[in-house]
């Protein structure tokens, strides 16, 4: 009987790097999965070419917010926007559990998940990481690369440090439990685009180790219910 492989669910938004990471890892056998599909919500977004140039070709989908009519182009009114983004969530996430994936990867996916996604996700069962650019409860959000070096250079980070983690997503922001974390040391006289090109090379480092790790979590789970 060949040996199981975890079923990974990507998503991403733009240049898919990440992605890319994870694709290569996978192809290698350092992931012990295959990605079951990669889906985007910006049309342009690089990561589907990724996704069609691996082998096998990796099948995408593109899901929009406005694109596919769920807020109207424009649209400010809070209570609109909340209520057109739930729904969008919640059938984001019908598309994305429709492949019975075992594990969802957030890979640069710029898209904050609302429980319209994330409560039927739990239901069935289904992790879903993500990759933060700060250390746990530090740097929350957007901009977390440039709020630290900014601390750095203003002398409000003494030590220097900060870091990546990849973290199980929750409701809150960049709050879910660390899977795994790396510490990295902001340089003397680096400049923000050093830092943040020093930063991307570590992320595609952690976010397939942190995904290989749960890859063979899975695997591991699936022998001992079919043993």
């Amino acid at each position: 009987m060949a040996e199981y492989k975890a079923k990974i669910s990507c998503l991403a938004s733009g240049n898919g790097s990440n992605l890319q990471a994870l694709i290569d890892a996978c192809a290698s056998g350092v992931i012990a999965g295959n990605i079951v599909k990669v889906t985007v919500n910006r049309k342009e977004a690089y990561a589907v070419k990724r996704a069609e140039s691996a082998n096998p070709p990796i099948p995408t989908d593109y899901f929009n917010l406005v694109k596919h009519g769920f807020l109207a182009a424009g649209e400010k009114d809070p209570q609109k926007v909340k209520e057109a983004r739930f729904a969008y969530d919640t059938a984001l996430a019908a598309r994305v559990l429709a492949d019975k994936p075992d594990l969802i990867v957030l890979a640069g996916w710029m898209h904050v998940m609302s429980p319209g996604f994330l409560n039927p996700v739990a239901a069935a069962a289904v992790p879903i990481i993500n990759l933060h650019p700060a250390l746990p409860g530090m740097y929350d959000g957007a901009g977390a690369i440039q709020r630290a070096y900014d601390d750095f250079q203003a002398g409000k980070l003494a030590n220097g440090i900060t870091g990546i983690m990849i973290h199980y997503v929750v409701e809150e922001v960049d709050r879910g439990a660390p899977v795994l974390t790396q510490e990295i040391l902001i340089r003397e006289g680096e400049t923000l685009e050093e830092l943040e090109q020093r930063i991307h090379g570590y992320e595609h480092e952690l976010i397939v180790k942190a995904t290989a790790l749960l890859a063979e979590k899975i695997v591991a789970a699936k022998k001992s219910t079919t043993s």
